[in-house]
């Protein structure tokens, strides 16, 4: 099974000259962290990353854990870079195939989550790893007062990596840009299309980096998994 990874779209943080991508982490950056991490999978076969048309240093590896590592434009947002890369995968992934989409800040996917997702979301369809809100969650108001309580019982956060049809998930996106809509992630363009994605329960410590204390939180991740 093929993984994109689309590296387009992420914010610069403020205070940084690095996309996050690039940030280091681990002797080496975010972004190699997570595809060592995804190749290391026994069923991930190759890694199609799609990279932001601005992004100036491109990938130093071609192969992880024996597996090829090939890059394509992902022009400037997820959206295009989702459907770049699911275009630029090899001809021998068929259109029934299931291929992974990873969020490139999520280093710390752990392998037995994405086995999981393969197994329990292939019968479904498709689906995504997510984790159930067990946090009391407030609706504030412009003035920043509580003004509802949200009940949890069928609220997730949204993890990735997220699995579909390699041809049904490029029809959906080529629909979503053709529309100019903006979706949050493949599972919300799915369900916009009348999908129904399994939610498989992944683990807490699949964080996404996007500020420093992120960073902190993933080199702790980093040295207690060494």
């Amino acid at each position: 099974m093929w993984c994109v990874v689309p590296t387009a779209g992420q914010v610069v943080p403020l205070g940084s000259d690095l996309p996050p991508t690039r940030l280091p982490l681990g002797g080496s950056t975010v972004v190699e962290q997570t595809l060592g991490c995804l190749a290391a999978h026994p069923r991930v076969a190759g890694l199609m990353v799609a990279l932001d048309r601005n992004d100036a240093h491109g990938l130093a590896v071609d192969h992880l854990h024996g597996k090829p590592v090939l890059t394509t434009d992902g022009g400037f947002s997820r959206c295009d870079a989702v459907l770049a890369g699911l275009r630029a995968l090899p001809e021998a992934v068929g259109e029934r195939d299931f291929v992974l989409v990873h969020d490139p800040l999520r280093p710390y996917v752990r392998g037995a989550d994405i086995e999981r997702l393969i197994t329990e979301a292939a019968p479904a369809g498709g689906g995504l790893l997510a984790l159930p809100l067990r946090d009391m969650l407030k609706c504030a108001n412009d003035q920043r007062c509580s003004e509802l309580t949200e009940r949890l019982d069928r609220r997730w956060l949204a993890l990735t990596p997220q699995m579909f049809r390699r041809g049904e998930l490029t029809r959906v996106m080529q629909a979503v840009a053709n529309r100019g809509w903006t979706v949050s992630d493949e599972a919300m363009a799915m369900e916009i299309a009348g999908f129904r994605p399994l939610l498989v329960e992944g683990a807490a410590d699949n964080i996404r980096v996007v500020s420093p204390d992120d960073l902190a939180y993933a080199g702790f991740l980093l040295a207690r998994k060494a």
